[in-house]
């Protein structure tokens, strides 16, 4: 007997924002200044942007 169609969407569902969130989670490590962009379309994460921001220390 096999498990309901919906179960395994479900799990579909539930690797997939895992996997959103691990992309997230990989563009914030190491980012001290900047900031992360999310573009959605329907409802699902498309694109990750991230911009750093770097201080430079003036030259005397």
């Amino acid at each position: 007997m096999t498990a309901p169609s919906h179960t395994n969407a479900a799990a579909t569902g539930d690797h997939a924002l895992e996997a959103t969130l691990a992309s997230v989670r990989e563009a914030l490590s190491g980012l001290k200044f900047g900031s992360v962009s999310l573009t959605v379309h329907e409802g699902r994460v498309v694109q990750i942007d991230v911009t750093e921001k770097r201080r430079l220390v003036p030259v005397r």
